[in-house]
């Protein structure tokens, strides 16, 4: 059984002893007429059992207003003078409007005013239209409507503090995606690197110590840039803050391309660009190459990054051997659950990622075989 909170309930205690009291001091200063019957013990224990009866207005709305309306016309066929105990029934009856399962109380309150109102005509003799019936009419409406109008404020805030949670929700899924989406650059970068000096330096250690020990630089600076970006990235997720880290920028492309051993060829005349531009190609760049270099198995790989008047083309191809899918003239899978194709390996943010960070900014991606064999990935972004 559902249980109230505790100031609920003080509440509800409070209202049910205002209710009471209004009832009893109505009942007291009521002008008695002729055929009146004088108020004694039992119309107060009456209002005193309509006033007990709102105490479980929230479990059970219909069944309180029910009861509250039964004492209320029992106070009448008594004969005591009146209208006087009216408060509580005004109380339940707005409880009904404002509950939010009302039906069968809006039932019980419709034979509520049916009834006073074929009662007050036929002790009064007046027609459903006289000022003095619609008087109190009016009150037991009012106070039913009050109750819809506070439950239809009631549904309207909650409307809106679901909307929010559902935004905060939605930003904080974004957030994390994109937090998820820059650790899988960041890793995938550094691994290529590693990669492609590591083997540089195991082949030329012995006739090239030179050499070897600037791919071993390379490597070393890789991962301390790598550990930079992650230190970033897990700010956020510890305390919502960014710490510095490098900024991708196209200025950085010529170490990606040294870094990886791919070739860079840049075409029209390079421009300042927005800053969610640049770091949108760089990360679509980078994803791109690290990709051929880990799964293409060809040691060629060409990024060509065009400025163009309205905004920036890229391009990454290799000459390895293109997916099984795109070979068969199929579509590229964008999530690809680690069926070897060369492009996603089981993780769900390569091509998907580079396509959600170029829609992110309005542009498009599409991977597939290249012109001369091999993978190409292809971007546009406006800027």
């Amino acid at each position: 059984m559902r249980r109230w909170p505790r100031s609920s309930r003080t509440v509800d205690a409070a209202v049910a002893a205002v209710a009471c009291a209004a009832a009893a001091g109505r009942v007291a200063v009521a002008p008695v007429l002729p055929a009146d019957r004088a108020p004694d013990l039992t119309a107060y224990l009456i209002v005193l059992g309509m006033g007990l009866a709102l105490l479980a207005r929230r479990r059970a709305p219909a069944a309180v207003l029910a009861l509250v309306g039964a004492l209320f016309f029992g106070y009448h066929m008594l004969g005591y003078p009146g209208g006087a105990p009216a408060v509580p029934l005004w109380v339940a009856l707005y409880t009904v409007g404002a509950a939010t399962h009302r039906r069968t109380g809006l039932v019980v309150a419709a034979v509520i005013l049916w009834v006073d109102a074929q009662s007050r005509m036929t002790l009064t003799g007046v027609g459903p239209f006289d000022a003095t019936l619609d008087g109190s009419t009016v009150v037991f409406v009012a106070a039913l409507l009050l109750g819809e109008v506070v439950r239809g404020r009631r549904e309207r805030i909650a409307l809106l503090a679901a909307d929010r949670d559902r935004t905060l929700a939605q930003r904080l899924t974004e957030e994390r995606m994109s937090i998820a989406r820059e650790l899988h650059d960041v890793t995938a970068h550094t691994l290529a690197v590693v990669t492609v000096q590591a083997g540089v330096a195991a082949d030329v250690i012995e006739d090239d110590p030179g050499q070897a020990r600037a791919a071993l630089t390379a490597v070393r600076d890789a991962a301390g840039e790598a550990m930079a970006e992650l230190r970033a990235a897990v700010g956020v997720l510890r305390d919502g803050s960014r710490t510095d880290g490098p900024v991708p920028t196209l200025e950085r492309l010529p170490e990606l391309a040294a870094g990886t051993g791919a070739s860079l060829t840049l075409q029209g005349t390079p421009r300042p660009l927005p800053r969610a531009v640049e770091a949108t190609a760089y990360r679509i760049l980078q994803e791109a190459v690290a990709n051929a270099v880990r799964h293409s198995g060809s040691g060629r790989v060409e990024m060509v990054v065009g400025y163009r008047r309205d905004g920036l083309s890229l391009s990454v191809t290799d000459g390895g051997p293109a997916p099984a899918s795109a070979r068969d003239g199929g579509p590229v899978p964008v999530s690809v659950t680690g069926d070897g194709d060369g492009v996603d390996r089981g993780d769900g943010f390569g091509i998907r990622g580079m396509t959600e960070r170029a829609r992110g900014l309005g542009g498009w991606l599409r991977a597939g075989p290249g012109p001369a064999g091999g993978f190409r990935v292809r971007a546009w972004l406006p800027g």
